[in-house]
């Protein structure tokens, strides 16, 4: 048997018509993620989130929430050393009017951040690969299971 499915939430955070992404390097590759993270044993999402908020943003006041607006499973498709598994959970918040100018980074994993329109998502490789969700999606929409993804 391998190791649990780890779960991991995320927000769609909204500013004006643009997308907030996070930016994480492995060797040799560049990659955006949702701004989100792991969730810890006893916490719950909501926390989890808000606490990732904190830590991969520095957004540490509470983002109004709606969601989970989406689940996606990420299996990986070979078995190597460490299966992987991941089951994330997004929900959506708006920035509303506030200033990013103060959007800073606790995780030594993020390497920057970025607004993106819907537009330059097909430019990006995204964690998990949801760009047409993101481009369709409205808010009040109901949840959607993305079903299982994975991008090498």
């Amino acid at each position: 048997m391998g190791a649990e499915p780890r779960i991991r939430v995320s927000a769609i955070l909204r500013w004006h018509d643009r997308v907030l992404l996070c930016r994480h390097e492995k060797p040799g590759k560049e990659y955006w993620l949702l701004p989100g993270g792991g969730v810890n044993s006893g916490e719950s999402l909501v926390d989890a989130l808000h606490r990732e908020l904190g830590e991969e943003i520095g957004i540490d006041e509470d983002v109004p929430v709606e969601g989970p607006v989406a689940i996606v499973d990420s299996i990986a498709p070979v078995r190597s050393f460490a299966a992987k598994h991941v089951v994330h959970i997004i929900f959506a918040g708006d920035l509303g009017e506030r200033s990013l100018d103060a959007v800073t980074s606790h995780d030594a994993a993020v390497r920057g951040h970025r607004l993106f329109t819907m537009e330059e998502l097909d430019g990006v490789v995204l964690h998990p690969p949801i760009q047409r969700f993101l481009r369709r999606w409205q808010p009040g929409d109901p949840a959607v299971y993305l079903g299982a993804l994975w991008v090498p």
